[in-house]
């Protein structure tokens, strides 16, 4: 067992030096595909602004930090949506199950709704009366493990499609986490690589073409099938690191801070740092803020509120909601509905 977690943190090692050494001094920004697998997860990390590697401790964890399964208990789903920008919505729906000393499985899936779009065209700017729509979807499922009493293991292997009109591509990728339980009471380190897989190609009816092989002869085919070359994109890979802090005060209530580094491949390095103030196990107050010492970023504050209410012995609703600031962009806001039992 030791030496399988001496193999984990060595891989973070190896990657996060290699990933460090490749992106060095280059922002990389707008050169993943896939970037909505960057939007957070679940109003709860959202509204402590995107500082949850560490805490990881609901159904989004699947997304932030799969080690985080490992420490819930019973069997628990979420269902978040975000309204987006540009009358762009996302669903994310997710659940687990704690199978006891053999583990905790979770499955997860994220889509997005676009809605009907014109298709226009140079002759046609107002619509040819055609329509079309995009997608983005995503469906992991992840395991998590207590290697010791105090460090945690998870995997997300994932399939991650998106189309628009008539091209689609794919591609698989798996998320890999870490929960460290130090000797400090109530302080958990983190880590966690998102992404990492293959890259994306479009392709399709889209890209079809009729071309002229020649266009200084009038005597050859000028209407020759042929395609559009498509390039690779990488996905946006993700190191995070993370720390976290809880401790009990007036017997009822609790706080907990948090604070991650990114280290993204299609950004500079950024901070996130986050709080939440819950009472009774009730009622909860959040807030953090996202991209700290990120240059010409748009994301700021985030706040956000939840409630539990236990309904029988072993079950318990949850509901969540978030706001995050986006500068010139707006706003985003999230609302997560959780049943744990």
């Amino acid at each position: 067992m030791k030496t399988l977690i001496k193999l984990t943190l060595l891989f973070f090692i190896v990657v996060g030096n290699t990933f460090s050494q490749s992106v060095k001094d280059v922002s990389k920004k707008g050169t993943a595909a896939a970037p909505f697998l960057s939007i957070s997860q679940g109003a709860k990390a959202t509204a402590m602004g995107s500082a949850f590697v560490s805490i990881a401790n609901d159904a989004s964890a699947i997304y932030w930090n799969p080690a985080g399964l490992a420490k819930l208990q019973g069997a628990g789903a979420m269902f978040d949506r975000t309204t987006w920008f540009a009358d762009v919505n996302y669903n994310f729906v997710s659940g687990y199950f704690n199978l006891g000393d053999m583990g905790t499985i979770g499955l997860s899936f994220t889509s997005s709704e676009y809605g009907d779009m014109k298709v226009t065209t140079i002759e046609a700017p107002d619509g040819t009366g055609e329509l079309f729509s995009a997608t983005d979807a995503v469906f992991a499922l992840s395991y998590a493990m207590n290697l010791t009493d105090n460090f945690a293991i998870g995997f997300t292997p994932k399939f991650i499609y998106q189309s628009i009109w008539k091209m689609n591509a794919i591609a698989v990728a798996i998320d890999l986490g870490v929960q460290y339980v130090t000797p400090f009471d109530g302080i958990i380190l983190a880590m966690s690589i998102s992404n990492f897989g293959t890259k994306m190609k479009l392709s399709g009816n889209s890209n079809l073409v009729l071309h002229d092989l020649d266009l200084t002869s009038t005597g050859n085919n000028g209407n020759i099938p042929a395609y559009l070359q498509t390039e690779d994109w990488a996905l946006p890979l993700n190191f995070r690191v993370g720390l976290g802090y809880s401790f009990h005060f007036l017997d009822e209530q609790k706080l907990t801070l948090a604070v991650d580094a990114l280290h993204p491949s299609d950004n500079y390095e950024s901070v996130n740092a986050g709080a939440e103030y819950s009472y009774n196990d009730f009622l909860f107050l959040r807030g953090g803020y996202k991209s700290l010492f990120l240059a010409d970023t748009e994301e700021s504050f985030a706040l956000g509120f939840g409630v539990k209410q236990a309904l029988l012995n072993n079950l318990a609703i949850k509901l969540d909601y978030a706001y995050q600031d986006f500068g010139r962009l707006n706003n985003i806001q999230k609302f997560t509905i959780g049943i744990v039992f």
